[in-house]
């Protein structure tokens, strides 16, 4: 399914290659002042070509409101919304559409679509899609920033680069924006960017984990069995191309060390450590959400690799053309915040801490 949510949900539509990518939210709370500058902040920290990191595709993605706001402030009825695909090099994919590219969506797509799927660049398998899915969280943000709640992440690790200390959502927020990797630490951004350089003149790519944090989630969120709001965010976040795996929290190796003890703090109930993540059996604890994203590397590479034709059933090589990110962590950092404001609006409306109309 292409639709995520139940009160604040969500339907995305387009393709890599298509005329356009876009989304339509319902649900989103009538009265809420909607602010098109601040979805477009998010598109412009996602959107392609932005840095010498980032593939060399240039998108423009400008923010088209097509429904569901009157004067500035959502109506209630579905907001629609998208960025049209403006520099989209479909040649690049016609000479391999029979020659599954290694680690792409190409031949599990064309096995569940009998070949009908659009192959350009993905389809809707492509990266490109997030966009949707990043229109949608800044609505979401918006909503969830009134009522105090701040989500905000950072590159934890890219390569074998790996931050020196923990941060929190606002120094995430504060300093990840100062370099062209989105790591809080400065020190380990520098050698971030040297390390995705050495892969990009080598015609490789290389991976990293994102780490979030969201601030100021009440305790009580969530439902048990199967639908934990790590659980729900974990599906949301698993939604993003070239996510590998989830963690909340961290593991200790002993209970003793491992367990959070509960402590009062001005007069509430709150723990002394945050092992946890912010969730005990899928329900937030009144913690702040904590958790990290395992991020493939870029499945696209300039080096010669085998696959398969499909049409004659030999084995070929083939050699990858177009243009693509050496590094996808900098780029997915604003989608991984987007899908957990999502989620956490969701589960806020579902749990009636979120109206449905903002005054």
């Amino acid at each position: 399914m292409n639709s995520l949510g139940k009160m604040f949900k969500l339907a995305v539509f387009g393709e890599s290659h298509g005329k356009c990518v876009g989304v339509v939210v319902d649900g989103c709370p009538a009265g809420l002042k909607v602010d098109e500058r601040k979805i477009q902040g998010e598109l412009d920290r996602r959107k392609p070509g932005q840095s010498k990191v980032a593939t060399a595709r240039s998108e423009s993605d400008k923010l088209v409101v097509l429904s569901g706001v009157f004067e500035g402030r959502a109506t209630g009825a579905p907001i629609a919304m998208l960025v049209w695909n403006e520099d989209a090099k479909s040649v690049d994919y016609e000479k391999m559409k029979n020659l599954p590219r290694p680690g792409h969506a190409d031949f599990t797509a064309q096995e569940k679509y009998g070949g009908f799927n659009d192959y350009r660049g993905g389809g809707i398998f492509s990266g490109r899609v997030t966009a949707a899915l990043v229109m949608a969280g800044a609505l979401a943000k918006q909503v969830l920033e009134s009522k105090g709640i701040i989500i905000a992440a950072h590159a934890k690790k890219i390569g074998s680069v790996e931050t020196s200390r923990e941060f929190s959502a606002s120094e995430m927020a504060r300093e990840s924006e100062k370099n062209i990797v989105r790591s809080a630490d400065a020190s380990a951004a520098a050698r971030m960017v040297r390390e995705i350089e050495k892969a990009k003149s080598e015609g490789d790519s290389v991976g990293g984990v994102v780490e979030c944090v969201a601030e100021g989630v009440p305790a009580g969120i969530g439902e048990p069995l199967f639908e934990k709001l790590d659980a729900e965010i974990a599906k949301a976040l698993f939604s993003i191309p070239s996510v590998k795996g989830v963690e909340f929290g961290s593991v200790k190796e002993k209970g003793s060390g491992n367990n959070d003890e509960f402590v009062v703090k001005n007069g509430c109930v709150s723990c002394r450590t945050n092992n946890a993540g912010g969730v005990l059996a899928g329900i937030s604890s009144g913690m702040p959400l904590k958790f990290t994203v395992k991020v493939k590397p870029t499945s696209s590479i300039a080096r010669k690799q085998k696959t398969v034709n499909l049409k004659t059933l030999k084995q070929e090589e083939l050699e990858v053309h177009g243009r693509h990110d050496a590094c996808i962590v900098p780029r997915v950092i604003p989608v991984v915040e987007a899908a957990t404001a999502v989620v956490l609006l969701d589960q806020l409306m579902q749990a009636q801490k979120i109206g449905r109309i903002i005054k």
